[in-house]
Formats: C-alpha cells, sequence, structure tokens
C-alpha cells in the first residue's frame, strides 16, 4: 500500500468531522484544491470511497466509520507529546473568537468570561452570536464557531461535550407581588397564577413541559423568545415564571423580583460547553477550551448546594 503520510491523516480526521472541504482547509491554512488530492491520495491508499456527497457536505463510508477512531486517537497522542511546541500564549498574542450563547449566556456567563479574558488575556476579542439549537453544531463542525454553551444535549461524533454545572428550576415573581408572600409556592398557587414562558431557539423547554405535566399551559399569558425580557416583564406585573435559579439570582440583583421554591422537584440541567475534538482545535481553540472550562466551570449553582442552604 505504499508510505502512508502523516498529514493524510489529519486531513481524513478533519474531514470526518467537519464533513467539509471547505472547512478542513481553513483549519489546517492551506487550499481546498490542496485537500481534494489528499482525499483522492487517501482514496487510493485505503481502496475507498471514504466520503459520499450530499446536500449537506460529506458523509463517511463504512470503512471511513472504521478508520476514524484509531487515526483519530493516535494523533491526540502525536498532539499530546508535541504541544509544548505549539500553543497560544494569551497573555501576549491576539485572537478573537466566535461563540454562540442563549440569551441567558449572554446575560450571565458572558459577564463571567470576558472579566478573566480582561484580565488573563488582554489580546483576545470575542464575537457572540445568538445560540440557534437546530443550527450551532454545524456552525461548528463549518468553522463558523468556535465553541458554544448550550443546556440541550447534542449528540454528534464531530464534536464533545465538557459539561460546565448543574442548576435547578425556581420561580420568578415580582419582589413585591400582591398574593405570594412566603419564599415558597404550592401548586394550587401555581394553578391560580398567570405565567410568562419562553419558547425559542436556545432549546430551553423545561419550563413549558413541567407546566403542561400538571395541566397548567393554559394559564400562560404571555409566551415570548428571550428569557432575558422575563425580569422587566414580572417587575410590572403579577404574572410568575419558572427559570433557572443561578439565572434567577442574577437577575434579582439588577430588577425588582425575587426567586421561590417549587412544590415540586425538577431534574436538573446540565451545562455544558461544545467544540471540536482536540485533534481538529487549532492552539487557540485549545487554550479557548481550557479558558471556558476553568472560568464557567468555577460556577457553584445552587442545585449544588443543600436545600437548607440554598435558601
Amino acid at each position: 500500500m505504499g508510505t502512508f503520510d502523516l498529514n493524510l491523516a489529519r486531513v481524513f480526521v478533519l474531514l470526518y468531522e467537519t464533513g467539509s472541504v471547505t472547512a478542513t482547509a481553513e483549519t489546517l491554512h492551506v487550499t481546498q484544491p490542496t485537500v481534494s488530492y489528499s482525499l483522492a491520495k487517501l482514496r487510493r491508499h485505503f481502496d475507498d470511497e471514504l466520503f459520499r456527497r450530499n446536500g449537506r457536505g460529506l458523509t463517511p463510508t463504512a470503512g471511513a466509520r472504521r478508520l476514524y477512531e484509531p487515526l483519530q486517537r493516535a494523533l491526540e497522542d502525536i498532539d499530546v507529546t508535541v504541544r509544548q511546541a505549539d500553543v497560544f500564549d494569551p497573555e501576549t498574542m491576539s485572537g478573537r473568537f466566535t461563540i454562540a450563547l442563549s440569551d441567558l449566556g449572554e446575560a450571565t456567563l458572558l459577564p463571567r468570561l470576558l472579566a478573566a479574558a480582561r484580565d488573563r488575556a488582554p489580546g483576545v476579542s470575542f464575537t457572540v452570536r445568538p445560540f440557534d439549537v437546530e443550527d450551532a453544531e454545524s456552525q461548528l463542525r463549518r468553522g463558523d464557531l468556535d465553541a458554544f454553551v448550550a443546556t440541550p444535549v447534542i449528540t454528534s461524533h464531530r464534536t464533545v461535550r465538557i459539561p460546565l454545572f448543574q442548576e435547578r428550576y425556581v420561580l420568578m415573581i415580582a419582589a413585591d407581588h400582591p398574593r405570594i408572600r412566603g419564599d415558597a409556592v404550592t401548586l394550587c398557587d401555581l394553578a391560580a397564577e398567570h405565567h410568562a414562558t419562553v419558547f425559542g431557539p436556545s432549546g430551553h423547554v423545561t419550563p413549558r413541559a413541567v407546566l403542561a405535566a400538571h395541566g397548567l399551559l393554559e394559564r400562560v399569558a404571555v409566551d415570548a423568545t428571550r428569557f432575558s425580557m422575563l425580569p422587566y416583564l414580572l417587575e410590572q406585573t403579577d404574572l410568575i415564571a419558572i427559570v433557572p435559579e443561578y439565572v434567577g439570582e442574577v437577575f434579582t440583583a439588577s430588577h425588582r423580583v425575587r426567586l421561590v421554591r417549587l412544590p415540586f422537584e425538577t431534574d436538573p440541567i446540565e451545562v455544558a460547553l461544545y467544540a471540536r475534538h482536540e485533534s481538529s482545535r487549532s492552539p487557540a481553540q485549545r487554550w479557548l477550551v481550557r479558558f471556558m472550562t476553568e472560568v464557567l466551570g468555577e460556577l457553584v449553582s445552587p442545585a449544588q448546594l443543600p436545600s437548607s442552604a440554598a435558601h
């Protein structure tokens, strides 16, 4: 079969993970014809088509699926060995990263990221795009995003999911709500009030699912597209809303709203970082993933505390 060029293995892994000649060429800083030429060599070497074109890019063959894991693992081992000479120094280098966040992430997580970046990496800047649960993985694969943060579990062999922290849901109401006075509500209280919910591209579906499970969807007075509008709405009305607790705590610091316990337990939600596989990241992207994991993984959500300490 002849000598196998290690660079061909990297082309193969990137084509497999991105499904795109364009994204592979951009990551390797080569031209698209160079990637196409390498793919032709790979096909001859393995006597397999490896990838077939479809409407959304390249689809791996059964032969490519068998080759991917051993080649990807071998590249990661090599990268770990040589990484000391291939690093991104955030203190001396500049870089612009494109990340996707939901409106909740922009309101609560982005300030933490930027504050830490100003301290640790003064030359780094960010472009923030709205998170779209339907398209984020494709944007990451194409190279349009360097990373994104999300609560929905998105399964893809072309990305890795890095858990950051967990939190639970609470009820957010106006600080001077006319009927709800204590720090907890009953199911009857929820049924008596009108609710505000959010249904949009962020994929945050639990609040509406909880209301539906208790037959309370008919009590929804407004269904909006962004969580960040909720504190403005609640502090001026008697509407109530189910929100993630950490997010609610951030809102209570700047709005006339407060949090109360729900009358039932909800499954904790896990906030996670999504990125390309380690071997497919540039040195700058490797730093970004470590940085975001360190900064956002430090969040201690109330869901991780005993119930008596959280309230």
